[in-house]
């Protein structure tokens, strides 16, 4: 057996589970008599945050809004949370972990109850197109203000 360098980097998942979870259909059942031709909003966040030795809580919470001819239709919150053992980085690529790595490995799951709420609230499929965690925590963490 070898043992583990205490300078090695390695990431576990140790747990993922639904932190938080609402549907709201506030206009049902007139809703449903009207045609479907949905105006979808998404509001996606992350945070992640240490609660004990390297392990840390990655929650990534999703909004979907739909309304059909001005009225709302469905409000469905989903708070998709992970634990995650971090050991071997320094805070810089910790904060990259955690706001990419993480999320993206919550995302699967936030999607499939996402769309699973909304199609057992009578609406048809709401599926989530893939999100590019990447790209979004580069553009959260671009410098901002003037050049001096």
């Amino acid at each position: 057996m070898s043992e583990q360098n205490p300078n090695e980097q390695s990431v576990n998942l140790q747990k993922i589970y639904l932190k938080d979870v609402s549907l709201e259909t506030p206009n049902t059942p007139q809703i449903f008599t009207k045609e479907w031709q949905p105006d979808v909003n998404i509001d996606l966040a992350t945070n992640g945050q240490g609660i004990g030795d390297n392990l840390y809580e990655c929650v990534l919470h999703i909004t979907v809004t739909a309304k059909s001819a001005g009225d709302t239709a469905f409000l469905c919150e989903v708070q998709q949370a992970g634990i995650f053992e971090l050991s071997g980085f320094g805070e810089d690529q910790l904060s990259q972990i955690l706001g990419i790595f993480c999320p993206t490995t919550l995302f699967p799951y936030a999607r499939e109850a996402i769309s699973d709420l909304v199609s057992r609230a009578g609406f048809p499929q709401m599926l989530l197109n893939p999100v590019n965690f990447e790209a979004l925590y580069a553009q959260q963490n671009q410098p901002t203000g003037e050049a001096n």
